[in-house]
């Protein structure tokens, strides 16, 4: 074992020196043993620089690859922060998103938006099934009526981003209906549409009328609008209204679903006199008035052709219309109504952020600033650049600016009053609403063929309804 030799403390003093006394040897204990090493002499101990050499050396070598690997990384550290969003859009093509996500890539760098347009055709299913093998996009756009579809993929507001009162403040109420899971919203809507009321102006003003404000005067304006006056099926030249059927009536569902709203009916459960009336008062235009048949071709067509004087169809319908016939003089205006009621229909897009995002703050972030006042107008001008007019804005501050629009002001000063329901045409969602819509076709079809009258067929179709609500968690005694 190596010990140190102490040193004298004092130096003996010197004397003579004394005899030499031979003794014999003398065995000494080593715990390691009888051949361990010898016990150096002080000065020959190894010094302590060569003792903890090898460790100095050991940590000149850790922190050469330290430095080595730093070089590597440091490079990237900016990008450990970065989100990269992918956003599926609809409707909208690339061109009219790119200057405002341009503009707040600009404004957050640590954020990238890769934005996807999507074809509406199957479009529901395409987004399930991404959401089902967690591939699904960090935001998407959905329709109103389809919380029920989506209620476990929805990520809540962040209050950060608009708190309660503020949504309800800055929105339509129709939205604060509708986009309202428990005591949380769970998308932000950037438009508003539904449904309004095109009338030919040619047709109008040769006739000397005036547009009707009341479904009362919308049957008396169109029975007088529609030739030959002593008219019968496959006759029809010039239609009144569109009204009455459901083979060609393009946004028939709407139509009658403001209807029966107007007059109080619950379209979750459509039985009793309410929903009857409404029902017997569309097939009217049909059955007995012959303003509108089963041999002409699409409302939307009669319209174009100028054929039709009083169509209905959101606003986008412009755009169809327009393009088809780039002389036709018509206007859009708000849907009649029930004497003293003022109730209108919606059905619009809203924009979500996906509960199974791993980037949800910065997700929000980018949908609180597309919904912003100033992002919104200009997203509307780059819209109407690209074509006839924008989408008519959601923010209640906004719709004064285009509330005598010929093409979007029928829709923002409808806005206030709108309801919506499970009935809402070209959702492509073969969901909630076109399984429903199929229960509603049922029974306009049984009372225009005869088979039924409409107590009896919108029995038939309150069940149908009660069971699909049921499959979306949807209770019947909820009114929209």
């Amino acid at each position: 074992m190596d010990t140190e030799l102490p040193l004298p403390s004092n130096p003996l003093p010197v004397t003579e020196t004394p005899p030499v006394v031979e003794t014999p040897p003398v065995e000494t204990f080593s715990p390691a043993g009888p051949e361990a090493p010898a016990v150096l002499p002080f000065e020959e101990k190894p010094s302590v620089i060569k003792r903890f050499l090898p460790i100095v050396l050991i940590l000149i070598v850790l922190a050469v690859v330290l430095v080595a690997v730093s070089k590597i990384l440091l490079p990237n550290a900016s990008k450990v922060g970065k989100s990269t969003l992918t956003y599926w859009g609809l409707w909208e093509p690339y061109g009219a998103m790119a200057g405002v996500i341009a503009d707040f890539e600009k404004a957050n760098p640590d954020i990238k938006i890769n934005y996807v347009y999507n074809s509406p055709t199957e479009y529901r299913e395409r987004l399930s099934s991404a959401f089902a093998q967690n591939k699904g996009p960090d935001i998407f756009r959905y329709h109103n009526t389809w919380v029920p579809m989506f209620k476990n993929e929805l990520s809540p507001v962040p209050v950060s981003v608009m708190d309660n009162a503020t949504f309800e403040s800055t929105f339509y109420p129709v939205a604060a209906r509708d986009l309202k899971i428990g005591n949380n919203y769970v998308g932000i809507p950037l438009e508003i549409d539904g449904l309004g009321m095109y009338i030919n102006e040619d047709l109008f003003t040769t006739a000397g009328k005036t547009p009707p404000t009341t479904w009362d005067e919308l049957r008396k304006t169109a029975s007088e609008l529609t030739t030959p006056a002593q008219r019968s099926r496959g006759q029809i030249q010039i239609a009144g209204a569109a009204l009455g059927r459901t083979e060609n009536i393009d946004h028939w569902s709407d139509i009658l679903a403001a209807m029966m709203l107007q007059n109080g009916a619950d379209l979750n459960k459509p039985i009793g006199q309410l929903a009857e009336d409404a029902l017997t008062y569309f097939t009217l235009f049909s059955q007995s008035d012959l303003v509108w048949d089963e041999t002409l071709s699409s409302s939307t067509q009669q319209f174009i052709l100028g054929k039709l004087a009083i169509y209905f169809g959101p606003s986008w319908e412009a755009f169809t219309i327009k393009q088809a016939n780039p002389n036709l003089n018509f206007k859009i205006l708000p849907i009649p109504q029930l004497a003293d009621t003022n109730v209108t229909w919606a059905s619009y897009w809203v924009e979500g952020v996906s509960k199974k995002s791993p980037s949800q703050e910065a997700a929000w972030k980018f949908v609180k600033y597309l919904s912003n006042k100033e992002t919104m107008q200009k997203l509307y001008k780059t819209e109407s650049d690209l074509r006839l007019f924008g989408e008519p804005y959601s923010r209640r501050e906004l719709g004064d600016s285009l509330k005598d629009s010929n093409y979007v002001g029928a829709f923002v000063q409808q806005a206030q009053a709108a309801k919506s329901g499970y009935l809402s045409s070209d959702t492509h969602d073969n969901g909630i609403n076109d399984k429903i819509i199929k229960y509603f076709e049922d029974a306009v079809n049984a009372v225009n063929f005869g088979k039924s009258g409409a107590k009896q067929a919108l029995e038939t179709t309150s069940q149908g309804v009660s069971q699909v609500l049921s499959q979306y968690g949807v209770s019947a005694s909820v009114v929209r």
